[in-house]
């Protein structure tokens, strides 16, 4: 079936906050002073990462890992109150851009509130009855959750709305999604659709995902962008991509050169790419889909951010702020690389013989955007 997405997707931008390692605070207070400054630079969905309350039992680093939730209800004390986090979303709202929060539905920290109140048939426990991390990963910190389970299924969704309901939140960005079954995000979809219609985001690739989300992630194109950067591959690759490339009509991938997990954990867009960052943000931003900036891009952040402790983003020098302006507003402003439906393919006008260069180009209702890379 068809999704419910909501008119302001089209020509919407997408910004990843990391809300401790935003300011020296590391609150959303601290946080909602810069809300104009992104505005202005272009962005209008904010994609908080999780927002919760981390587990104790099993913490990595002094910190923890932000997706070692332990009460879905809650509010991480370290970001601040339950009105603190209203606040900004209202503030977001009258700026006129939109706030999605990260949603971690595969497992939860071992300490859960769930746990604590004697659910483990919500858990997929080992041979002993104890509750155990996902399978074939070393995210010793968490719990794997039993979606076998329709009782922890209705809580699942029931925490959903909430966010949603209580605080006015525009949807939802889901880790690991393709881990978790389709048809409780199905159903998901459903349910927050009828408080009003939300937008989400997979973390994950593939076509089966389109049915509960409008994008998911431009993941393998990525990396055909990292290997070019790195002389691994070249333009006739990202034509093999788009050729193979079939999506339902109105879905969409997010394109980026940096985010959480590949800064942290893959290296700096500088170390990926090198140089070639800015033709691949170029091309990231107008060749299909919605462009992503990760917090600290506008300002040459040139090192990994520390996952599970304190590492503060410097600020000084804000040098790639018209960089990202120009790119972000042109997606806002012009139809020709409008997501969902109607949205338009790139037109390749170099051939898979040239491969040091691409050029293509994209025209909807009289608007046209032509791309020299």
């Amino acid at each position: 079936a068809q999704l419910k997405t909501p008119e302001w997707v089209q020509n919407a931008t997408i910004y990843e906050v990391n809300i401790r390692q935003f300011t020296p605070e590391g609150t959303f207070a601290a946080f909602e002073k810069h809300l104009p400054r992104l505005k202005a630079m272009g962005v209008d969905i904010l994609w908080l990462m999780p927002i919760h309350p981390i587990g104790e039992l099993n913490r990595k680093g002094s910190l923890g890992s932000y997706y070692a939730v332990r009460d879905y209800r809650d509010v991480n004390p370290e970001f601040g109150s339950h009105e603190d986090f209203a606040h900004l979303v209202e503030v977001a709202h009258h700026l006129g851009m939109k706030v999605i929060i990260y949603w971690v539905a595969n497992h939860t920290s071992p300490d859960h509130i769930w746990i604590q109140e004697g659910k483990l048939k919500w858990y997929t426990l080992d041979s002993l009855g104890k509750v155990q991390p996902t399978i074939g990963t070393d995210w010793w910190d968490v719990a794997d959750l039993n979606y076998d389970n329709p009782e922890m299924r209705n809580e699942m969704i029931s925490c959903m709305e909430y966010w949603v309901r209580e605080y006015d939140i525009d949807g939802y960005r889901c880790d690991v999604a393709g881990w978790v079954p389709m048809d409780f995000w199905n159903t998901a979809r459903a349910a927050l659709d009828q408080i009003k219609p939300v937008f989400m985001l997979a973390e994950a690739e593939g076509k089966e995902l389109h049915s509960a989300f409008e994008m998911t992630y431009g993941w393998e194109f990525h990396h055909i962008m990292n290997e070019v950067a790195q002389g691994k591959k070249d333009s006739s690759d990202i034509l093999a991509y788009f050729k193979r490339m079939k999506l339902p009509e109105y879905a969409f991938q997010m394109h980026f050169t940096s985010n959480h997990d590949e800064n942290s954990w893959n290296g700096t867009e500088m170390e990926r790419m090198g140089d070639a960052r800015f033709v691949m943000a170029v091309m990231a931003a107008t060749i299909q889909g919605m462009p992503l900036v990760y917090n600290g891009q506008e300002t040459s952040l040139d090192r990994r951010l520390k996952f599970f402790d304190k590492d503060s983003i410097d600020w000084n020098k804000l040098d790639l702020v018209d960089f990202y302006k120009s790119l972000l507003t042109l997606h806002q402003k012009n139809e020709a690389l409008y997501v969902g439906e109607g949205q338009i393919q790139p037109r390749f006008l170099s051939t898979k013989e040239q491969k040091d260069i691409l050029i293509y180009e994209r025209e909807r209702n009289g608007s046209k955007v032509v791309v020299f890379l």
